[in-house]
């Protein structure tokens, strides 16, 4: 083929990317979410796809497919056209510790996604039920080396397994893993008394704290929360813990790089918003937002950063 033949064609499609850009969104787009309504990727889907509707006019449907550890949302994703229609909201679970979890994953965090950017990253929150006789992570060890086996924990992902099991690892406990389908379920568990605690995700969990349903002993990020001021670090008690979550957006690899980062300037915009600032700091959620190349950067040192931690824990896949 004739040089200036070729280059007339790549000059076209070029073009048509361009122009496919131009009109993108043409249609309604479906946020897909691993978990059920109610927890934290949920309710930040809702609130990202409510404004991408606003201000582009199509509708946005949030599509929730729970199960396996968000692994069946992420394949459902990975395997979808990469044409900016279907997107995956997913976090630290899905995409930096399932990797390092299951021997076979059929989906890579990395090469099967572009990254379109971080919606925010959150301490999770370690809680009682209130009949648990310990109002601080220092008492809570001393009850639970005084009872070993006699306490249990929920929790409704993997990342919420790996925290819990740091806390025992590092505290030398002995409490028992009880399993749950989302965070919602996790947390409703606590406050029946099903479970004695759990480490979980700020968004469903603020409300429960305020209305004195659980018990909050402490924040697993490195020094306290600045939305929750009055609730300590874990580390303030656990020399060295820490284990902060993020959210973020996803679409399929090989979306066009024009609309990958047409939902890049997006999110971004989103986050930066007051209103939607307000509401992220009111579930514990520090409002983020970076570029693809930034996230995919975070995932690969998470990725080998939990590897050792899972490995030593002994975790198995649920």
């Amino acid at each position: 083929m004739r040089t200036d033949k070729l280059l007339a064609i790549v000059a076209l499609c070029a073009a048509g990317a361009g122009a496919f850009a131009q009109g993108y969104p043409a249609k309604p787009i479906r946020i897909v979410v691993g978990f059920p309504p109610g927890g934290g990727n949920d309710i930040i889907a809702r609130i990202v796809g409510a404004k991408m509707q606003e201000a582009w006019g199509q509708p946005v449907v949030i599509d929730n497919r729970p199960g396996a550890n968000s692994i069946i949302a992420a394949e459902f994703v990975a395997k979808s056209a990469p044409d900016g229609y279907t997107l995956l909201v997913n976090a630290t679970g899905g995409m930096s510790v399932n990797p390092v979890l299951y021997a076979k994953l059929p989906y890579d965090s990395l090469k099967d996604f572009v990254a379109i950017s971080m919606v925010g990253s959150f301490p999770l929150v370690l809680v009682v039920h209130p009949s648990v006789p310990a109002n601080s992570v220092q008492e809570l060890v001393a009850y639970a080396k005084a009872n070993p086996g006699k306490l249990n924990y929920s929790s409704g992902s993997t990342a919420f397994q790996v925290a819990s099991e740091m806390f025992k690892q590092m505290t030398g406990t002995d409490i028992k893993h009880i399993p749950y389908k989302g965070s919602a379920a996790s947390i409703t568990a606590v406050i029946a008394g099903d479970v004695q605690m759990t480490i979980v995700d700020t968004p469903p969990l603020v409300p429960q704290i305020n209305a004195g349903r659980v018990k909050a002993l402490a924040v697993t990020s490195a020094k306290r929360s600045g939305s929750m001021p009055d609730i300590p670090a874990m580390a303030e008690t656990v020399p060295g813990y820490e284990m902060v979550l993020w959210i973020g957006v996803f679409a399929p690899a090989g979306t066009p790089r024009d609309v990958a980062g047409k939902l890049n300037a997006e999110v971004v915009r989103i986050v930066r918003l007051s209103d939607i600032r307000e509401k992220l700091d009111a579930m514990g959620v520090e409002p983020l937002g970076n570029t693809s190349e930034q996230m995919a950067e975070w995932i690969r040192r998470e990725i080998a950063k939990y590897g050792p931690v899972v490995k030593a824990a002994n975790i198995k896949a649920d």
